[in-house]
């Protein structure tokens, strides 16, 4: 079996001595060196985090195969909180339905499964030191290249069904910008430090969505607790953002958005 067939199930049945062989297997095909790896617990398996660093920059191991992306509305109920916050948006002008699973329609992506190669991702994103349309070259010349959608979404929700990547539930006694203590400051299950700050919009190869923030648009509008932290649920696609990204008005401040490379094994 070669890296890039290792499923996301196989990962999460290997003891930690096949792990560290496969981290090394992973940094050997790539020309890096295995600087952690360390075995937590997550949806009732024991994922391993794994660091490879290359070039002075850090990847995480991604495994993938058959997996779930997608947030699944008809099996989920905000939290009354949730659906009072919402309200009080909408009272505010705010939002794009008259209840809060209306708005989720029109901003997450839909349930469906896809199949992935394993890869290694940055731990970190990085900002874009050229337009979306030229930073493929800018990467490729690194031996990198950007992620595709699919893959960011399931590099961050790390096999949760949950509508953040930690779970359903997000702090609604304040916003997630300066907010030190939130449980957007941890890294996943994967070790990614990722969906962390609402004023970070990630791009991808996919220019139909953008992730992991709306450039602080939630926070600076005054949209209300629940509003500001949905850009960083796993399946928001941004669609508002995507349009100013990839717009005119966007067009000269690429350097405000980044993306998060691959390495491909």
């Amino acid at each position: 079996m070669s890296l890039a067939d290792l499923t996301l199930h196989q990962w999460r049945s290997f003891d930690q001595l096949t792990a560290r062989r496969t981290a090394q297997e992973a940094a050997d095909h790539v020309g890096g060196r295995v600087t952690l790896v360390e075995t937590t617990e997550y949806l009732g398996a024991p994922p391993h985090r794994v660091r490879i660093e290359r070039n002075g920059q850090e990847f995480a191991l991604i495994p993938g195969g058959p997996v779930s992306l997608g947030f699944d509305l008809d099996n989920w109920q905000p939290t009354p909180e949730q659906a009072a916050d919402y309200a009080e948006s909408l009272e505010q002008g705010y939002g794009y339905g008259p209840d809060l699973r209306t708005h989720l329609a029109q901003v997450l992506s839909a349930r469906r499964s896809v199949h992935l190669a394993t890869v290694l991702m940055a731990v970190e994103d990085e900002n874009l030191t050229e337009s979306p349309a030229d930073m493929p070259a800018v990467l490729s010349a690194r031996g990198l290249r950007m992620p595709s959608s699919d893959e960011w979404e399931h590099a961050c929700g790390a096999g949760a069904d949950t509508l953040f990547r930690w779970g359903n539930d997000c702090p609604l006694d304040r916003i997630p910008y300066g907010d030190r203590t939130g449980p957007q400051n941890q890294l996943n299950a994967f070790g990614l430090h990722i969906a962390y700050d609402t004023y970070r919009t990630e791009l991808t190869s996919d220019v139909t969505a953008v992730h992991g923030g709306d450039g602080g648009e939630s926070v600076c509008g005054g949209y209300g607790h629940m509003l500001a932290w949905l850009p960083l649920a796993t399946a928001n696609r941004n669609p508002s953002m995507v349009e100013f990204v990839y717009g005119p008005d966007g067009e000269d401040m690429y350097e405000d958005f980044s993306t998060r490379p691959v390495l491909t094994l």
